[in-house]
């Protein structure tokens, strides 16, 4: 466990010592690339703006990761009912794809505005496709033979599907829910550097844009070690709920 625990540390102190390396090695202006330790002060003396701004964008991708979780597994599963409804679905959420989900932001804005409701739909749009393409893998991966036995026992549709397809197929399924989590950190800054009141996305654009990139790398930190966080909590959350995979 504690062995575990350090890797992800390790890989920190190599990344800080590169970063440090390559500043005297090369002699890095500050203004491209700033110490660690500048950066660090940088972020708690503005730790009110940093707090606020991540406080935001974590509602943002929290509440949509949410939604486009729930809303990209009960496709999966309308999917693994019908074939007709795999025949309609799939098409349209291909071509939804085949866009950068950049592009879809000004629509975004003009539907919901320049608050949060616009970044929860960027980031449901984006996790619910994810999750959708990783939990309709799973389900047809899933042993048909046992899915025969159960029926002949009586068992309905939605009955194996809720005590066997869904657990069966939960590694997949996990796995693109791991993907999500990065990207919903990613679509929410993304979509507030393009418009917002608030979020650590909204910082680092208006940052960039008054030369000050001592702020713009200290927001850039803490998205990066907020996201870093998350994703160690999942994954530990993963090999103790998900235990048989």
């Amino acid at each position: 466990m504690i062995a575990r625990a350090s890797y992800p540390l390790l890989g920190l102190l190599i990344i800080a010592a590169i970063w440090e390396g390559s500043i005297r090695f090369f002699d890095i202006p500050p203004f491209v690339l700033p110490p660690l330790g500048q950066i660090a002060e940088r972020i708690w003396t503005g730790r009110s703006e940093m707090i606020a701004g991540l406080s935001a964008t974590l509602y943002e991708a929290g509440t949509g990761y949410v939604i486009g979780v729930a809303i990209g597994l009960l496709l999966a599963i309308a999917v693994s009912l019908s074939s007709l409804a795999e025949r309609s679905v799939m098409p349209l959420f291909i071509a939804i794809n085949s866009v950068p989900i950049v592009a879809y932001v000004p629509v975004s804005f003009v539907a919901f505005g320049l608050g949060a409701a616009s970044k929860i739909a960027m980031v449901a749009l984006t996790v619910g496709f994810t999750v959708f393409l990783s939990a309709v893998q799973g389900l047809k991966s899933v042993d048909p033979s046992a899915v025969n036995l159960l029926r002949s026992f009586g068992a309905g549709q939605m009955r194996i599907i809720w005590m066997f397809s869904l657990p069966a197929a939960m590694p997949i399924i996990v796995s693109g829910l791991r993907v999500s989590i990065v990207r919903a950190m990613i679509v929410a800054i993304v979509a507030e550097m393009l418009g917002a009141y608030d979020g650590l996305g909204r910082i680092i654009y208006e940052a960039t844009q008054q030369v000050d990139f001592l702020r713009t790398w200290a927001a850039i930190a803490v998205a990066s070690l907020a996201s870093l966080v998350i994703y160690g909590v999942f994954v530990w959350c993963d090999r103790r709920l998900v235990w048989w995979k």
